[in-house]
């Protein structure tokens, strides 16, 4: 009998403590947050659009095709690690088209529709961002615009 009981208390103790280890694990089986997995490819592409777009932006002041580059990084990697140079990019492009600033012109939308854009984006930034090395610089640039564009109560960050 004392064997048994021995050997019923042997199981109880192991069922026990892997029980334990399981549910200390927590949500470890689910793997990382999909919102912070990056691909390694789409990483590549998006920093080589972030490239380009710095060069149209710094150095040749096409500010219509750095919009266009900083566009097709949000809408097709819109998780890429660099996500706050592009927004600022794509901002500070918008004001200076709206300030017929740069070589380019657009033909598309009128200034005050440009300085909405550069809100938006700004405003992005500032919210999603805001340890941002960029974050300081926009500050000024949104008070201009009137403020930063408050994100709708219950949405997700």
């Amino acid at each position: 009998m004392k064997k048994v009981l021995m050997a019923l208390f042997i199981i109880l103790a192991v069922i026990s403590v892997q029980a334990s280890l399981r549910y200390e694990q927590g949500a470890a089986k689910t793997g990382p947050d999909p919102s912070t997995l990056r691909d390694e490819d789409l990483e590549k592409d998006s920093s080589h659009n972030l490239e380009v777009a710095r060069h149209y932006f710094k150095l040749k002041k096409a500010y219509v095709a750095a919009i266009k580059r900083c566009e097709e990084i949000d809408a097709g990697n819109p998780n890429f690690a660099k996500m706050d140079e592009v927004l600022f990019i794509a901002g500070e492009s918008s004001l200076r088209l709206a300030e017929s600033r740069g070589k380019q012109k657009t033909k598309e939308k009128t200034p005050e529709q440009l300085r909405q854009d550069a809100r938006v984006y700004l405003s992005r930034l500032a919210a999603d961002y805001p340890n941002s090395p960029f974050a300081k610089q926009v500050e000024g640039d949104l008070q201009t615009l009137g403020g930063p564009i408050p994100k709708p109560a219950g949405s997700v960050p």
